[in-house]
This record gives structure tokens, C-alpha cells and sequence, in this order.
């Protein structure tokens, strides 16, 4: 018997789709942000003149950029996975222009602000804020994975998005332990092989997650996040300020906050054992 989808579990887009609006703003589910996945054939021209704060995440390809009448600037990536992003991000009113060189596959998100709020500016792999092993050396490696800070508050203090990338390694937790914000999350995933899949709590509730899906986490739900064995699991997220509360760091669950600590040492066969 079939299960009904988990309405913030958002299912992949049409296999043959040139754009697809994955969630956006006056919709359920209530994520105050647009997320649109745009894909470009060789030559193609896109050229946009929003009255939103956008960033424009290339995920794969050869393209070249222009922003606020300035000369082009050419960004590629072969891998989601082994390099680190180039994303422009852009204050309301700039007008930029694309141009694919090769087939290119884009992430846009974009949310209300105020004009001239931050200067538009393309990140690039040695500009992003940050890329840090998280989990490294706590519990085993169990939740050892690679978060990628593309901008937040402390590079961006006039934008009212917050963007980056995690890598979760195969078999392994990220998101973890698990957390809490009250400010709106967006996770798109991918698999370094199409056929791989994890599992995403959202609150109580647990879905299996698969190439190209996303979940939105509304409610202050905890969100941590599994991959099954064999498979990598990338993940965009993106996360939207609220007025008066900008995001900055969770909250962590009390109950496992603990595990965060470096003298945690978890069960294992023979560990400690006596008279082995």
C-alpha cells in the first residue's frame, strides 16, 4: 500500500524540464524563499533584472557571467562533490546576464529586501566564506562531512539569505547532532550515483530522500540527515533570515547535545572489553 508524501518532502523535477519552481514564497510549504532549478543549452541567453536579493549557484557546467553592466567573468564545475562553488549573489534591481558555454545547470533562490543592502558580488571557490571537516574525530567519524558556507551574516550582513553546500560522506550523519532554528531551511539533494538515497528527519517524521529531491524544514523541526552505505549525499542549503531573528548558529536537542563533546566515546565491539 502506498504512503503519502510528507508535504515538505518535495519530489524531483520533470526529467525533461528547462526550469522548475521547487518551492516558492505564498505557497505551502511556507519556506519565504523561492527555489527554482534552471538548465541552459550551449548558447543559450538569460538575462534577468529581479526586484528580489538572488543567488544564482551554478552546479554543473561551463558558463559566463556578467552583473551590473561589468565585463564577463567565466565559472565551470565538473563536481558537485570535489569542488568547492561559484554562486553569484545579488542585491534587488541588478541586472546580470548568463551565457552558457556548455550544457550548465543553475539553483536560483531569491527573497524579498531592500534595494543596496549589500554590493553584488560572485563568489568564487577561494572566495566563499568557508569549508570546514565537521564531525572529524567525534563518534567514530560517524558524522564526519564537509560543510561549504558560500555566505551568511558574518560576509553578508545586509542579505536576508544564508547559502552553502554540505558533503555527507556515504554511510554517514550530518546535521547532526540534531538541531533547531526557527528561521526557514531549504535542502536539495544529490547523489554521487543516481541510484543512491538517505534519510532526512523532519521533526518525528523520517523520509528517504533521493537524487534530486528536496525537503523544506519549517516549524523548528530537528533535521538531521543519513546516507546509506555506498552512496554520497550532497546537499544545497539555504536558509532565509526572519526579521528581528537572523540566523547564526541552532539550537541544539538537550538530549544530545552531549555528543557534540570530544570525550564522547561510543559503544563498539571489544572496546574496553575485560579479559580480551
Amino acid at each position: 500500500m502506498s504512503q503519502s508524501r510528507h508535504p515538505h518532502h518535495l519530489p524531483a523535477p520533470a526529467p525533461d524540464a528547462r526550469r522548475s519552481k521547487i518551492c516558492c514564497r505564498g505557497y505551502e510549504p511556507h519556506c519565504e524563499m523561492d527555489f527554482d532549478l534552471v538548465w541552459l543549452r550551449p548558447g543559450d541567453r538569460l538575462e534577468e533584472t529581479s526586484p528580489d536579493e538572488t543567488a544564482w549557484l551554478l552546479l554543473s557546467g561551463s558558463i559566463t557571467l556578467a552583473w551590473d553592466c561589468g565585463p564577463s567573468v567565466q565559472c565551470r564545475r565538473e563536481s558537485l562533490f570535489d569542488q568547492n562553488p561559484y554562486c553569484l549573489h545579488l542585491p534587488p534591481g541588478t541586472p546580470m546576464v548568463l551565457q552558457a558555454v556548455t550544457e550548465c545547470e543553475l539553483a536560483r533562490f531569491a527573497t524579498d529586501n531592500i534595494p543596496n543592502g549589500f554590493p553584488a558580488t560572485l563568489f568564487t571557490p577561494d572566495s566563499m566564506l568557508e569549508s570546514e571537516d565537521r564531525g572529524k574525530g567525534l563518534l567514530d567519524d560517524a558524522s564526519w562531512r564537509i560543510v561549504r558556507t558560500i555566505f551568511d551574516g558574518r560576509n553578508r550582513p545586509g542579505a536576508n539569505l544564508v547559502l552553502g553546500e554540505v558533503v555527507t560522506l556515504p554511510g554517514r550523519w550530518s546535521s547532526y547532532p540534531p538541531h533547531h532554528h526557527p528561521q526557514p531551511e531549504i535542502y536539495h539533494y544529490r547523489f554521487d550515483d543516481p541510484r543512491g538515497y538517505g534519510h532526512a528527519e523532519l521533526g518525528e517524521a523520517v523520509v528517504k530522500v533521493r537524487h534530486m529531491e528536496t525537503t523544506a524544514i519549517l516549524d523548528q523541526n530537528d533535521h538531521s540527515q543519513v546516507a546509506a552505505p555506498g552512496y554520497a549525499m550532497y546537499y544545497i542549503w539555504a536558509i532565509r533570515h526572519l526579521p528581528g531573528a537572523p540566523y547564526s548558529v541552532p539550537t541544539f536537542t538537550q538530549e544530545h547535545e552531549r555528543l557534540r563533546l570530544p570525550g564522547v566515546v561510543p559503544w563498539a565491539p571489544d572496546r574496553n572489553k575485560q579479559g580480551v
